[in-house]
């Protein structure tokens, strides 16, 4: 799928048009365009050149998307809310004119709040003073004017339209009213009631507050996107002439040869040439226990070495590495749409055409029914600006895109916005991942001693597993310092990668780790070997502990579940 930034889409009816006119040029398959992230995803053949002439021919800006999601920094900054802030500027300027606006029009005329006395008396500088303060917030909010207009002349009028119609008609019959005072001075008290300065501007400062607080729901919604790029290192510590040389992520190629210290991010996809570790991979896939890597294992990018040193060799680097693929899956979803938002677009489409008809209706029967002109369109205008804020449009892409950036806050992603709808009608869920519903903090859930007390082999679990620096000994050590144990006196403590540690205690030599290198090392029971199978298939992690050549018992780690 091809991705596109959209530039000057303001509601649904906007995407609508977009997508009819893309869908029209030779060789597109199908186009999705979201307003909320202000893209769009196309499939096909068609050329980007033909894409982006037929979105600006709809009247619209396009443009190509950087390279996926490997310029972190492009995309961050592409999902920068830089649309709130320029809004409450607006609407702060807004409001200052319009408070001034409010009380020379229906403070002093309704209420006879003072006025200085040049003004009290003088309908026609009052009148001339609204203009001006009218025009001000008018001017400030141009863009709804702009894209208001822009969209009738290419006859697809927007939800701007309608504001655009409903604020300048309301201008222009009080610049009649006024012109028709300065004809008859008379008659310039009851030309006052005709002038509607005041609901021109009213209008715009209200559509603006409603376009500031969508602003502010579609910034929110982003910021799953945004903190999943975040996850991507920044730098690396790349291995070339012997020496360790920290570059940014964007220098490392496929084939270069990197390292990753204990506690840092591993920056690319790449497969391990030397040293161990414990990654924790819980990032891309869910699972909270590290997983110990040795030469020959595969490394993913953004996954993090949480003991160990190791040396690797770079296979897959910028938007080839699984978390790019990742962020460019989500991406893609925020570009799909549900059924239920294609419905909402449709009826969108026709929304804007059927109110004006609607307004314009309303108008001339009240014109028919004899009241004056000024009243009717009143009347008309009404119908036009209490149909602009675009609920249908609007309120379905925020949910599926707040849907979404919930789900990928708790480690659910949607590959397309179809799925996240049918999500909505499930009845019973199967999880192939611990990850999901656990702590992702490893602790001691069984104690089986077999030729000892409890406390006798959780003790020399502690001697020795405090000297390693495995996330599964934390548990172990954090078990003995919960009941108040004693550690023993370890000597000649080893390291034995993959497989356990091996040290003495006294004259005794202990050893501890998985069941198969203990069945190699000691003797083993028929009953420890079946029930640490039985703990394994429980989705538990049994540590076996053997001393002078017999196993004296298993502990058993694992994720605890969540309480909720």
């Amino acid at each position: 799928m091809k991705q596109f930034n959209i530039s000057g889409m303001s509601c649904a009816a906007c995407s609508s048009r977009v997508e009819k006119a893309v869908a029209g040029v030779e060789g597109v398959t199908s186009c999705s365009v979201s307003l909320l992230t202000n893209s769009m995803g196309v499939e096909g053949t068609a050329a980007d050149a033909a894409i982006i002439a037929a979105v600006e021919k709809a009247g619209y800006g396009a443009s190509v998307k950087g390279e996926a999601q490997s310029k972190t920094n492009e995309n961050e900054e592409i999902l920068k809310d830089k649309e709130t802030p320029a809004l409450k500027k607006r609407l702060i300027a807004s409001l200052g004119f319009l408070a001034v606006l409010m009380y020379v029009s229906m403070g002093h005329m309704m209420w006879g709040f003072p006025l200085p006395a040049a003004l009290a008396n003088n309908h026609l500088a009052l009148g001339l003073l609204q203009l001006l303060l009218a025009a001000v917030v008018m001017v400030i909010n141009q863009k709804f004017f702009i894209s208001g207009f822009k969209g009738l002349i290419h006859k697809s009028p927007n939800m701007d339209t309608l504001v655009a119609l409903g604020s300048g008609a309301s201008f222009v019959w009080s610049v009649y009213a006024l012109f028709a005072m300065t004809a008859d001075i008379h008659k310039s008290a009851e030309y006052m009631h005709e002038l509607y300065f005041e609901s021109a501007a009213m209008i715009l400062t209200l559509i603006t507050v409603g376009k500031m607080l969508e602003a502010r729901s579609k910034g929110k919604t982003t910021d799953a996107l945004k903190s999943l790029m975040k996850l991507a290192p920044k730098t690396a510590t790349i291995i070339k002439d012997g020496k360790e040389i920290e570059v940014p992520v964007s220098q490392v190629q496929k084939g270069s040869v990197f390292a990753v210290k204990a506690g840092e991010s591993i920056p690319v996809d790449g497969v391990v040439i030397e040293g161990t570790a414990a990654v924790d991979e819980s990032a891309l896939t869910g699972e909270s226990i590290p997983v110990d890597k040795a030469h020959g294992d595969a490394v993913s990018a953004a996954t993090i070495n949480k003991s160990g040193y190791i040396i690797c060799e770079a296979t897959r680097v910028g938007e080839d590495t699984t978390l790019s693929q990742i962020i460019k899956m989500v991406s893609d979803a925020a570009a799909t749409k549900a059924p239920i938002a294609k419905i909402a677009d449709k009826v969108s489409g026709v929304f804007v055409p059927i109110v004006i008809m609607i307004a314009v209706i309303a108008t001339v029967v009240w014109l028919i029914l004899g009241e004056s002109f000024g009243f009717a369109l009143a009347r008309g205008i009404s119908v036009l600006v209490i149909s602009c804020p675009c609920a249908l449009g609007l309120a379905t892409p925020v949910a599926i895109m707040v849907g979404s950036g919930t789900g990928a806050k708790n480690g659910i992603l949607f590959k397309t916005a179809v799925s996240l709808e049918e999500a909505g009608r499930v009845n019973i869920v199967a999880l192939d991942k611990t990850g999901t519903i656990t702590k992702g903090e490893p602790q001691v859930t069984d104690i089986i001693a077999e030729e000892t007390a409890e406390n006798e082999l959780l003790t020399l679990a502690y001697s020795l597993e405090r000297m390693s620096e495995h996330p599964l000994a934390k548990a172990i050590v954090q078990k003995a310092d919960e009941m108040n144990l004693q550690s023993a006196d370890v000597t000649d403590f080893k390291t034995l990668p993959g497989n356990g540690l091996q040290a003495k205690i006294g004259d005794s030599a202990v050893i501890g780790g998985s069941l198969k290198f203990i069945s190699e090392k000691a003797e083993v029971s028929v009953l420890l070997n079946k029930r640490a199978t039985e703990l394994a298939e429980n989705g538990k992690t049994p540590m076996l502990f053997a001393k002078d050549g017999k196993a004296l018992g298993i502990i058993a780690v694992a994720d605890t579940l969540k309480e909720d």
